[in-house]
C-alpha cells in the first residue's frame, strides 16, 4: 500500500514559500491503520513533523513535483494508492535564488504561477489502474458543499472511491468525519478520532478488494 500525506511547500525564494493547513495526521494514521491491518506500507509525507508509525516505510519531499516523482517511482510495487496528502494546485513560475527584498517603493513583487502535476489523476491513468491492479482512493478537503465537490471530484480523478472531508474543521486537529463517495452513491462515517476513522476506511478498503 502507498499512502501520500501532509502538504507540499512551493518555494518562493530560499525563505519563502506556498503551503496549506494540512498536518498529515489523516494520511499518518492511514498508514499506520494499514500496516496493523497487516499491509507493506510506503509512506510519502510532505513537510511535517510527525513520527513515522511502526514499520512503515517513510519517503520524506517538500514540493508537489518531488511528491509527483516520489508516487510514481513507489507506485508500482503497491496495489493500492491513498492519496491523502494536500498538494498543492499551483506553485511560483520561478523561485528567486536569494531573499526578495523590499525596496521602500511600496510596490509588491510580480509573481506568476503555473499548475503542479495531477499526482491522483496521473496514478488512476495509468495501465495497472485502468486493469483494475491497483485500486486508487482519493481525498477531498473541502470548505462547503463537500457532496456535490467530492462527487464531482470523484468522476474528475477517475477513481473507484474519494473521501471527503470539510478541511478547514479537521486541519491540525485529531478527530475528523469522513464522506465515502463510490459509484453507488456516499456513506458517512461519523466523527470520530483520526486513527478510528483510518481503521474503518482500510477495512472498507479491504472488503472493496476482496
Amino acid at each position: 500500500m502507498l499512502v501520500s500525506a501532509g502538504p507540499t511547500f512551493e518555494a518562493i525564494d530560499p525563505v519563502r514559500g506556498i503551503t496549506n493547513l494540512s498536518s498529515g495526521k489523516m494520511g499518518f494514521s492511514m498508514a499506520r491503520a494499514a500496516r496493523e491491518a497487516g499491509a507493506e506500507v510506503t509512506l510519502v509525507a510532505g513537510p511535517v513533523h510527525l513520527p513515522t508509525p511502526r514499520g512503515v516505510n517513510r519517503v520524506n519531499v517538500q514540493s508537489a513535483l518531488q511528491m509527483h516523482c516520489a508516487v510514481l517511482q513507489q507506485v508500482d510495487a503497491s496495489q493500492v494508492f491513498i492519496a491523502t496528502a494536500a498538494v498543492a494546485d499551483w506553485r511560483p513560475a520561478s523561485a528567486a535564488d536569494q531573499k526578495i527584498k523590499k525596496d521602500g517603493s511600496g510596490q509588491t513583487p510580480h509573481l506568476s504561477f503555473i499548475e503542479n502535476p495531477d499526482i491522483l489523476a496521473d496514478v488512476a491513468r495509468s495501465p495497472r489502474a485502468v486493469a483494475g491492479d491497483l485500486f486508487c482512493v482519493g481525498f477531498a478537503a473541502e470548505s462547503h458543499d463537500l457532496l456535490a465537490h467530492a462527487t464531482a471530484k470523484r468522476a474528475r480523478k477517475g477513481v473507484p472511491l474519494l473521501v471527503g472531508n470539510i478541511g478547514p474543521a479537521t486541519f491540525g486537529q485529531d478527530d475528523n468525519a469522513l464522506l465515502l463517495v463510490d459509484s453507488q452513491g456516499a456513506r458517512e462515517l461519523p466523527h470520530a478520532s483520526k486513527h478510528h476513522l483510518a481503521r474503518a476506511l482500510i477495512a472498507d478498503i479491504a472488503r472493496r478488494l476482496a
